[in-house]
């Protein structure tokens, strides 16, 4: 009985700490969505990625709301020893854990075919967006400008966007000198053929790469959690009266 009792307690503390994480997501995933400006008045200085938040309040919001949800099921399923609320939590955690591993298994075997579909997606809409949509241009500047990367594949993807369209010129990121560490202005076609600055879908997988230790640590810990709070989800619900 002290066992049940502790693990109870665990898992109502657990998943109390992922309730109000995942309210937290929901709130700045609201926030970002309605009201973008005031969010890049008080965090912009911060980061010169943060304009990055904006457009992804929907994922934020989606992301809350599971969470919101799991920790609800989690902890009231504990609290109250209600078989039914237990057996949700674990099958969404089951859910989550075998989109992961599926998703792990996609990008590690069928990166030449995500790469291909990726290409297909965002490459048009580069050119159909890129220096027209202010929100869309300034998340591609960002990223390019983070990872030092030039486009999805290269500075091609940029070619009949409206940005090129205007100005007859490629983003300055697309000329951008390793050997300085600075961009070559303006950046002509010349240029950034001779520069050939690789695009971010490469440069994001070689910093993955670099990084597996990581990133695979991380992703081990977050597997870790998610089959801990499985089994003692299943634990709990076996054993209750």
């Amino acid at each position: 009985m002290q066992c049940f009792s502790f693990i109870k307690t665990m898992m109502i503390l657990f998943n109390l700490l992922i309730f109000l994480c995942g309210a937290a997501l929901l709130a700045v995933g609201i926030w970002v969505s309605v009201d973008g400006p005031s969010f890049m008045k008080i965090f912009g200085p911060l980061s010169s990625s943060a304009m990055q938040f904006v457009n992804v309040g929907y994922f934020l919001i989606a992301a809350g709301a599971v969470l919101f949800a799991l920790g609800f099921l989690g902890c009231y399923g504990a609290k109250t020893e209600n078989k039914c609320a237990l057996m949700m939590f674990f099958f969404i955690l089951l859910v989550i854990f075998i989109a992961e591993v599926a998703a792990a298994v996609v990008a590690l075997v069928y990166t030449s075919m995500a790469e291909h579909f990726l290409t297909l997606l965002v490459v048009p809409t580069i050119k159909k967006d890129y220096g027209s949509q202010k929100d869309f241009t300034q998340v591609w500047n960002s990223t390019m400008e983070g990872l030092k990367c030039c486009g999805f594949n290269n500075y091609t993807d940029f070619e009949g966007s409206p940005y090129f369209s205007e100005n007859h010129l490629f983003p300055p990121y697309c000329c951008f000198d390793r050997t300085n560490n600075t961009v070559v202005e303006p950046c002509t076609r010349d240029e950034a053929q001779g520069k050939n600055v690789q695009g971010c879908f490469n440069q994001l997988l070689y910093d993955i790469r670099t990084n597996a230790v990581t990133v695979g640590g991380v992703a081990a810990g977050i597997g870790g959690l998610e089959l801990a709070a499985m089994i003692v989800s299943m634990y709990l619900y076996c054993n209750q009266k």
